[in-house]
């Protein structure tokens, strides 16, 4: 465990899981989706006082594997789970960013032939899912 924090944001207790799998892929792509999906858990934290990330894998989908990075910030609502995949497309207008991230992630996991989705409620936090090629699946 450790703590991320920085100017703008409180500090942000972030849990790694050990031993996490190698994957297959375009590293410098693959570093930009984690950083934007944990750059976004960290931002959109709302009052929580204890905020926390997790960052992990959930198991296998197919010949893919499946990774998480969670949160217990503010959340999404369900109506609003493809919104925001979308170029461009902010939830709050009055937030930092240009609505660009999250497109980018998705854009990324999809040239990798895999997928990304949201679990949350709002109030709640979210968990954002996405699928990554192994290299034995290659």
């Amino acid at each position: 465990m450790f703590m991320v924090s920085a100017s703008n944001m409180p500090k942000v207790e972030t849990y790694i899981q050990p031993d996490l799998p190698d994957v297959y892929g375009d590293r410098h792509r693959l570093i930009e989706v984690m950083q934007n999906l944990i750059d976004n858990a960290a931002k959109y934290m709302g009052g929580q006082t204890a905020p926390y990330i997790e960052i992990g894998l959930r198991g296998r989908e197919n010949d893919r594997l499946v990774f998480f990075i969670k949160d217990n910030g503010m959340g999404i609502a369900p109506d609003h789970y493809e919104l925001i995949f979308g170029l461009f497309n902010k939830l709050d207008a009055k937030s930092e960013g240009t609505g660009v991230g999250l497109a980018l992630v998705k854009r990324i996991i999809e040239t990798h032939s895999c997928r990304i989705w949201v679990e949350s409620k709002t109030g709640m936090g979210s968990t954002f899912y996405f699928t990554l090629p192994s290299p034995s699946s290659m």
